[in-house]
């Protein structure tokens, strides 16, 4: 009776699971594109300031962290101008909390969907070769109930059920590209802020402050 009714579920499911991965890949394609142009700029923008911080270590000139904290259009500028702020009105002590907040308060925009691209890379393998089952089982069940139609329809049913495994792939792979292409991103970010806290702390023993 169990047995019956797994296999009611799975002559029907195996459908199902192909509409769940289609749904899949839409919300997964939607959100590498949003990613895209979200993360674009602000790479760029740290990209800039990370060759800002290169000259002025190789100049021996702290006080271009001057210069990055006037510049609100990248997040390390934003940041350096709240620990500049910070530092003029209550001394050096307490930057790297300043840091260290904005980075935490920043972090979740930045991350934002790329848990989800994780979560579909790692199960909608899982996904399709589910599909990929239920659809065998179908083939074999529907060849038990009508042995004359023969090995055909079972060769026909195994074929349509692989179509599950190959779409499961086919919705992991860009989501797990993309997942790692954007955390790669992310990570440059978040180094990019931590030199300019490193050079704001040489700033501050320079200045005295």
């Amino acid at each position: 009776m169990f047995a019956e009714k797994i296999f009611a579920v799975a002559a029907v499911a195996d459908q199902a699971v192909l509409v769940i991965l289609l749904i899949m890949s839409v919300l997964s394609v939607g959100m590498i594109f949003e990613r895209f142009f979200a993360l674009r700029k602000v790479a760029a923008e740290s990209k800039r300031v990370r060759g800002r911080i290169r000259m002025a270590l190789q100049s021996n000139s702290v006080e271009d962290f001057e210069d990055i904290a006037r510049d609100p259009s990248s997040m390390e500028g934003r940041a350096a101008s709240y620990a500049l702020r910070h530092m003029r009105e209550s001394g050096s002590k307490g930057v790297e909390e300043i840091f260290n907040t904005f980075a935490l308060t920043e972090r979740p925009d930045l991350d934002r969907f790329l848990n989800f691209l994780a979560t579909v890379g790692s199960n909608a393998p899982y996904i399709g070769l589910f599909g990929t089952v239920l659809g065998i089982m179908k083939a074999f069940q529907d060849l038990a109930t009508a042995p004359e139609a023969g090995q055909q329809t079972v060769m026909a049913g195994i074929s349509a059920a692989l179509i599950a495994t190959a779409m499961g792939l086919f919705v992991a792979i860009p989501a797990v590209i993309f997942y790692n292409y954007y955390g790669k991103q992310v990570k440059g970010v978040m180094q990019s802020l931590e030199s300019v806290k490193e050079l704001c702390l040489a700033y501050a023993k320079k200045k005295g402050l």
